[in-house]
């Protein structure tokens, strides 16, 4: 991990020059792929949160699997009713059967609901706290966010379309808040589609993204909660396809991951085409630096691998 540049509580932070490469004018696809950086920090801080494990623990999830189980029960709550094969086909990286665990021990729509409203109360306390210089963003974007996530495609999109019926928060700092979110599983929703067509199962696309990102064998899967046989089918079968040696990813599965990561990007830039480039180029430019601060509180509260989604994959 990249040594950060910070300065004082509220957040001054130096970004490095190779992470603006590639950025310039006239370029959707290049200012989508830099907001989208900040679309899934701004959510994906939450789900190593203390402050949002406390909450999960106090509404009645055990010590020590409250913040996995909490992440998905808040996540999928309002995809809940439709029980635990329907959160199984929309989430796509995460293990099965932790999902239909987490069914196990809420065994209501209003358990559910009850993850989902503490996780935002984490959300609103964590972001005025630790990242302050993301309120006014949040706050001033909110309007054109949720303008642009009303004119996205549903079709093939679950979870997009699940949050999206959810109704807009009262809180202007949680309603900015949800329709980054809401981005952000419109992109999620769209990828997961790719890995699909690329005939990649969840456990295949968490090896294949590991070796990709050059994290240590089986990392990302087990941080995932799949199981050690499900991990070894998986290096099996995409050896079977020339992606794998032994337990390393090969120079065309590394490329396959690149390919999903750059047609995601493509097919993903609508929304910032939306809003227009200058304001989507604003928007990178405010929500950087306290996103590096988000992304620094994953790196000191869960681990440098977390959230890889955010992660800036090193040159080969």
């Amino acid at each position: 991990m990249e040594l950060l540049l910070a300065g004082d509580l509220l957040g001054v932070v130096e970004l490095p020059a190779e992470r603006l490469v590639g950025l310039e004018e006239g370029d959707p696809v290049a200012a989508a792929v830099r907001c989208s950086r900040s679309v899934q920090t701004t959510i994906g801080w939450i789900f190593w949160d203390p402050g949002a494990i406390r909450r999960y623990e106090a509404a009645g999830l055990p010590p020590g699997l409250a913040g996995p189980l909490g992440y998905i029960a808040a996540r999928c709550a309002p995809l809940a009713s439709s029980g635990p094969e329907a959160v199984v086909a929309a989430f796509g990286s995460i293990s099965p059967a932790g999902i239909r665990g987490v069914f196990g021990l809420l065994l209501s729509q209003e358990r559910f609901q009850e993850m989902w409203s503490a996780r935002d109360e984490a959300v609103a306390e964590g972001l005025r706290l630790h990242a302050p210089g993301i309120v006014d963003p949040l706050v001033e974007y909110a309007d054109e966010l949720w303008a642009a996530v009303e004119q996205l495609p549903l079709v093939g999109r679950t979870f997009f379309g699940a949050h999206l019926a959810v109704p807009r928060p009262a809180d202007p700092l949680l309603s900015g808040w949800h329709a980054v979110n809401c981005l952000r599983e419109w992109r999620g929703d769209t990828h997961w589609a790719l890995v699909v067509a690329a005939g990649l199962g969840h456990a295949e696309a968490s090896v294949l993204h590991n070796g990709w990102l050059g994290y240590e064998p089986d990392w990302l899967a087990r941080s995932r909660g799949t199981a050690t046989d499900d991990i070894a089918a998986a290096w099996a079968s995409l050896a079977q396809r020339g992606l794998a040696d032994g337990r390393t990813v090969t120079a065309a599965g590394v490329a396959l991951r690149q390919t999903l990561e750059d047609d995601t990007d493509r097919l993903t830039s609508l929304p910032w085409e939306l809003i227009g480039e200058a304001r989507s180029l604003e928007f990178a430019a405010r929500f950087e630096p306290p996103c590096e601060l988000l992304l620094r509180r994953v790196d000191d509260t869960a681990g440098v691998n977390y959230q890889p989604a955010s992660r800036v994959r090193a040159p080969r």
